[in-house]
């Protein structure tokens, strides 16, 4: 695949690159099928034993592609994106992430998805979903909790208080952090050296760390029941009107 998600494969490792830069990475429709269908044949593929998410340019992920949100806000939730996280949760190979720069809204939850994830030092991570009048997705409301504790995931979550790498890191959500220049090359070499692993006793061992993935899926579908009827609330709209107008 080439264009705005650019894959390719190195060895056993299948790096996916968001490829975006003038947007920042932001997620259109298009590139969640693009992801998700590259998360599928590497499950599909033997050759393939670990993958890598990575953004082009200095930012990992600006989250949906605003104009996604308003065309859902129109004509109902595009089922897509959903897809896209149940193809994230349900994966059958590690998967590690190269963040530098922002990395909001999804850009965010998925990582919480991730197996190693690698940060530049200026990363910063930030859900702003509720200043949106929308709520978190990714079973985000589920795996953040677990994963940091309440109080740290409610400010995150909730108050969209963003997070330094080294925050993300004190909360469990980034294994290392690295100069921005060694983020790609940190990031390879860990996949590489998961990819070298005993592919069975990895796909055991996750399965066993990672707990019961019928919770997640069941958290992603409640969190989007939610989301798509907050995304034709008043607050929503209101929320959209003024960060256009912000835009100007």
């Amino acid at each position: 695949m080439a264009g705005e998600i650019a894959v390719t494969d190195d060895g056993a490792v299948r790096i996916i690159r968001m490829n975006r830069p003038e947007k920042k990475n932001a997620l259109t429709r298009a590139m969640y099928i693009d992801i998700t269908q590259a998360l599928g044949e590497a499950d599909d593929s033997d050759a393939i034993r670990c993958l890598m998410i990575a953004g082009a340019s200095t930012v990992f992920c600006a989250g949906n592609d605003i104009a996604d949100f308003l065309n859902a806000a129109q004509g109902g939730l595009d089922p897509r994106g959903h897809q896209f996280l149940h193809a994230l949760a349900r994966r059958q190979k590690p998967l590690v992430a190269a963040v530098n720069g922002a990395a909001i809204g999804v850009g965010t939850t998925m990582l919480l998805h991730c197996d190693f994830v690698v940060a530049g030092a200026g990363a910063t991570l930030s859900t702003p979903f509720l200043k949106l009048g929308l709520i978190p997705e990714a079973a985000s409301t589920l795996l953040a909790p677990m994963r940091m504790g309440y109080a740290r995931a409610f400010s995150m979550l909730v108050m969209g208080r963003p997070l330094t790498a080294g925050e993300a890191k004190e909360a469990g959500i980034v294994n290392t952090v690295v100069d921005p220049a060694e983020v790609d090359d940190t990031a390879l070499n860990a996949a590489r050296e998961i990819a070298a692993l005993p592919p069975r006793s990895v796909a055991v061992t996750r399965g066993l760390m990672r707990g019961n993935l019928d919770d997640v899926i069941r958290q992603i579908d409640t969190e989007s029941m939610h989301f798509k009827d907050l995304l034709n609330s008043d607050e929503a709209r209101a929320a959209f009107a003024a960060f256009l107008a912000r835009r100007k």
